[in-house]
């Protein structure tokens, strides 16, 4: 059912990010190494009010609350929401969660300190809605950070592996998650609002197997998750095939499992 406070042309992506449940957490771990490198660029502070942007389970948000500072997580899947709130209780950690879309945010203008989004915000499908949003509810003097996947990366090249397996795009395309990794992009989005500094950075996904690495996509990654589903039992099956085959190239391979580098870029902002 949809949700009064989702876009109507987001309700599909709600859908599909929202299917993985709780089991989103498990890819916010693969992925901990660099949402630690952007709450370290943020530097937050004791008691300053942030807005952690499309939270999903809401690991970057824990991370933040447990230094003190007084979270909102914002996602447009309810049950990512719930089970954000689940997981924020079991830590005895005081977070507000809300189901909501990042183009339209039901949040009051320069109210937090500062906002982040790790790996989120970038799937957005107006990236400049999106954009503007963060900056109306970051207060003056306040700060953005973001943790975003190259376009030349290996995270690009897993969607690759997938796209042949996608409905063919609309036309005209929608523009594509990775160019927020370009920094170019970001200044495009952002720079009118923002002084903005940038650093590279790579996190190291590691698994037992490539084989391990397919059951915690198409357990706990919406996208593979739907996308599998979607399919016929042979399709299905040489999807799950090629994605284990570009986790078990040999430059993954190390002697305890596989270990897969993943650029991306951390970007700081300073509210003008």
């Amino acid at each position: 059912m949809a949700h009064p406070t989702i876009e109507p042309h987001n309700e599909k992506a709600a859908a599909t990010w929202n299917s993985a449940g709780d089991a989103y957490d498990e890819i916010s771990r693969g992925i901990a190494d660099s949402i630690e490198h952007a709450i370290f660029r943020l530097s937050p502070r004791p008691s300053e009010k942030i807005l952690d942007l499309a939270t999903g389970t809401g690991w970057t948000s824990r991370q933040l609350a447990a230094r003190g500072a007084r979270v909102t997580g914002v996602d447009l899947g309810a049950d990512l929401v719930e089970a954000a709130r689940a997981r924020a209780r079991g830590a005895h950690l005081e977070i507000e969660y809300v189901v909501g879309d990042a183009e339209r945010l039901q949040l009051g203008d320069g109210i937090f300190d500062a906002v982040i989004s790790t790996y989120g915000v970038m799937f957005s499908s107006r990236p400049e809605a999106a954009a503007a949003e963060m900056g109306r509810v970051c207060k003056k003097g306040g700060r953005i950070a973001l943790a975003t996947w190259t376009p030349d990366g290996n995270v690009f090249g897993m969607f690759k592996v997938m796209k042949p397996y996608m409905p063919p795009p609309p036309t005209p395309a929608p523009p594509s998650p990775f160019d927020w990794g370009r920094r170019e992009r970001i200044r495009e989005l952002f720079g009118k609002d923002f002084e903005l500094g940038f650093e590279d950075g790579i996190s190291y996904y590691r698994e037992p197997n490539a084989g391990a690495a397919w059951t915690r996509f198409v357990t706990g990654y919406g996208p593979t998750k739907m996308l599998a589903k979607s399919l016929d039992p042979d399709r299905r099956a040489a999807l799950e095939r090629d994605f284990i085959a570009f986790h078990a190239l040999p430059q993954f391979a190390t002697e305890l499992g596989i270990c897969v580098p993943r650029e991306y870029l951390v970007t700081i902002g300073i509210r003008k």
